[in-house]
């Protein structure tokens, strides 16, 4: 990069440092630091998390994944929309979680259950899914940069080689800490705020700059298209012999967001929010909040499917560099990394250099699929050069997915010109610690809240607290690090962070579910769904990291490979294609939705049938501060009628102001009437009674990826750049006028 871009990154990351240093003042107790002292605006809310939800890891996981499915199967996700968008309008699991008032999962879990001990056991096991699984972030952020901006593999300092990997996880991490120690989630909401703010231009500038140097007709419309049947980027009815990201996946991630929306609930901004409605509405708001933040990964992905299976690019065309280029220098720095014998290594290039000289017309220009594209050559050659033995399956799995996951970089850093590559790094700095701030807040204050705390007998003085709070975060910060240091990654992002996640997520959905909204559940339901949740999880992700090295040569030593193939490709069969579980030597056969999903079957039937075997009711009134239990005026329940259904269904209460109800009639005419009923429901219909030709397909996709997202865009990021700003300027007044409550830090002591 030119110093020009050098200037784009430091100025503006230099005043948010400078943001979070001053919010310090503001983190005079417990509930500021890990709650922001319960009084932030809806706006201030939404935009941050938006921030904190996007990452490089985001970014470049949805890159890796539409690079292998295009538009297609994303159409089908449309069923999963009016899910998230009633769970979000009626408040589902937020607003009680809310109305519990508790700082953590963990005090949650010991009120609701009264169990101390199964406090800590969830809160331990959430976190280390949780710090494992986020602990890759900064793994793969720091692969990004050393690609994006061609950082050596070592570097000598003081005629010491070291690791550029190393150093560049350790200054990611440094940087995370400064925006997490002066002011703990104060700091967090607001420098998540401004770099959010800072965020909606920048998407604007990256949405331009793709759409007016790729033609939709020229360029990517008839690269979607160059697919064989059964595996179309275009046609959703062409999709049945996609593999991973399937029909299936989406079955299993929207049963996913329903039974686990309070999965990971607690020590975020889920409890920040001046009210219960306010913290609804912050999640309605998140509808709109986006701008063009998805939009840009989907044209980013688009991007990279056409620069690198485009004839048009195969030689240089209208960038200095070719798409044959980046392959070839891609794999020289993924091979450095992969394998660690130089002179294989010097072997393994001689043989992808000759790549090029052996591709055909017809290998250019015919249809690709997921077995055969561009990259299959380089995949072949290298696995062939590997050898079958279980280390050099091992590298060959590693090369294959560095390869795949450092396209995106390879290929951005090529075509985007001066101030571009700035704006870009900007961005994805930004993205960096957004995230990675959050993730480290989040792990500390669930392990001193739900696992240190419980073991302090008496009132444990705001001082000290907030001490703990800091060093915890330190020490989070390292064994991010070190997982970083010694991490491999071995599989798509996205099913790496499923599997990984589903540690957890596997058994939480009953225990955080029903533990808010229904009175039959208990202890021991709790505990079923975990042991059959969670431990079906364990043993998945034991097999799919032990697989190439350990389990697959054992199967082969012992004789069982066969047995086990015809075992699995018979129970599979009636779910085929979706689901295809035949022996592989390189990759457990059974992928990461489909553990998941078994695992959140497994759960919620130990669940209902652990707590109806010792069935005992639950005051939920008390957790909820209802009925007799409340401390004030509550809103009155409205009773049902013709006139109100309506807005009843989708969630709206007497709290709504008129400006509440015209924002959730407007998330629902944009989420279900357009997005579900016009552009999918009719579409459907009408392809069952007549299917559409191709160029229709062309047209509708133009329509709603480029078009009406683009006119959304515009609207939403004038919206909450007003709103944003308005609601950060109040919450530093909100802050000056709090008065702090010492005793409320998120202890529990028994009645006497």
């Amino acid at each position: 990069m030119s110093w020009i871009d050098w200037c784009i990154v430091v100025i503006p990351m230099s005043l948010l440092i400078w943001v979070s240093i001053y919010s310090r003042k503001y983190a005079r107790g417990v509930v500021d630091f890990l709650a922001a002292g319960r009084i932030a605006g809806r706006y201030v809310l939404s935009v941050g998390d938006m921030t904190a939800g996007l990452s490089v890891i985001t970014l470049v996981a949805g890159c890796e994944q539409n690079y292998q499915t295009g538009f297609a199967v994303g159409f089908w996700g449309a069923i999963t929309a009016p899910v998230g968008v009633f769970m979000a309008l009626t408040g589902y699991c937020m607003y009680r979680w809310r109305e519990t008032r508790c700082l953590s999962m963990g005090q949650f879990l010991e009120m609701r259950y009264g169990s101390k001990f199964f406090r800590v056991f969830c809160a331990t096991l959430r976190t280390i899914a949780e710090m494992v699984t986020n602990a890759i972030g900064p793994a793969i952020a720091t692969n990004f940069f050393i690609y994006y901006l061609g950082l050596p593999h070592k570097i000598m300092l003081f005629g010491i080689s070291l690791p550029c990997y190393g150093i560049v996880v350790f200054l990611c991490l440094t940087l995370a800490m400064i925006f997490i120690w002066p002011g703990g989630r104060i700091s967090l909401l607001i420098t998540d705020c401004f770099q959010g703010l800072l965020s909606y231009p920048i998407f604007v500038v990256i949405v331009g700059y793709i759409i007016l140097n790729f033609s939709w007709t020229g360029d990517i419309a008839p690269v979607m298209w160059n697919r064989v049947p059964g595996q179309s980027f275009m046609n959703p009815y062409d999709v049945s012999q996609l593999r991973d990201f399937n029909m299936f996946a989406l079955v299993v991630s929207l049963l996913g967001s329903v039974l686990n929306r309070a999965g990971w609930i607690g020590n975020d901004t889920s409890g920040a929010a001046k009210t219960p409605h306010e913290q609804k509405m912050a999640g309605v708001l998140g509808a709109w909040r986006n701008g063009f933040a998805w939009m840009m990964i989907l044209l980013l992905a688009i991007v990279v499917i056409v620069f690198m299976t485009s004839p048009h690019f195969v030689g240089k065309n209208r960038f200095p560099i070719s798409s044959t280029d980046v392959r070839q220098h891609l794999s020289a720095k993924v091979l450095e990394e992969a394998v660690p014998d130089p002179l294989l290594r010097s072997q393994i290039m001689d043989e992808v250099r000759k790549i090029p000289e052996r591709l055909t017309e017809k290998d250019i220009s015919g249809p690709l699929s997921q077995q055969k594209n561009l990259d299959t050559p380089y995949f072949n050659t290298v696995r062939q050069a590997l050898g079958d033995s279980p280390e050099g399956r091992y590298q060959f799995q590693k090369y294959r997915s560095l390869f795949q996951q450092m396209m995106m970089p390879a290929v951005v850093s090529k075509i985007f010109p001066v101030g571009m590559l700035g704006i870009f790094c900007l961005l994805m700095v930004m993205l960096l610690i957004s995230t990675d701030d959050s993730r480290i807040f989040n792990a500390s204050s669930t392990l001193m809240q739900d696992v240190v705390l419980p073991m302090f007998k008496g009132r444990l003085p705001p001082e000290k607290h907030l001490l703990y709070l800091r060093l915890t975060t330190v020490g989070v910060a390292v064994f991010f690090l070190i997982v970083s240091l010694f991490f491999a990654q071995l599989d798509y992002i996205n099913m790496f962070t499923t599997i990984m996640c589903s540690l957890w997520l596997g058994g939480a959905g009953p225990i955080m579910v029903f533990g808010l909204y229904s009175r039959f559940g208990n202890l021991t339901g709790a505990w079923c769904a975990i042991i059959f949740g969670s431990g079906t999880s364990l043993f998945g992700l034991i097999m799919q990291r032990n697989w190439a090295l350990s389990v697959y040569p054992f199967l082969e030593k012992m004789g069982w490979v066969e047995g086990l193939d015809t075992f699995l490709v018979t129970i599979s069969s009636p779910f085929n294609p979706w689901i295809q579980w035949t022996m592989d030597p390189v990759k457990f056969p059974i992928n990461s939705f489909e553990i998941y999903f078994i695992s959140m079957i497994l759960s919620v039937g130990g669940y209902v049938i652990g707590s109806y075997l010792t069935y005992k009711p639950y005051d939920l009134d008390k957790l909820l501060h209802r009925g007799i239990y409340a401390d004030g005026p509550t809103p009155q329940p409205e009773k049902w009628t013709v006139r109100n259904v309506f807005s009843k269904i989708i969630g709206i209460t007497p709290e709504y102001t008129r400006g509440d109800k015209i924002i959730a009639y407007s998330v629902f005419g944009y989420s279900v009437v357009y997005s579900v009923i016009l552009i999918f429901v009719c579409i459907v219909i009408w392809n069952a009674i007549r299917p559409w030709p191709n160029s229709w397909w062309t047209v509708k996709f133009f329509i709603t990826t480029l078009l009406i997202p683009g006119i959304v865009g515009v609207v939403s990021t004038i919206w909450f750049l007003i709103g944003g700003i308005h609601d950060a300027r109040q919450l530093f007044i909100d802050l000056e006028k709090r008065v702090e409550d010492p005793d409320d830090n998120g202890q529990i002591f028994e009645d006497k």
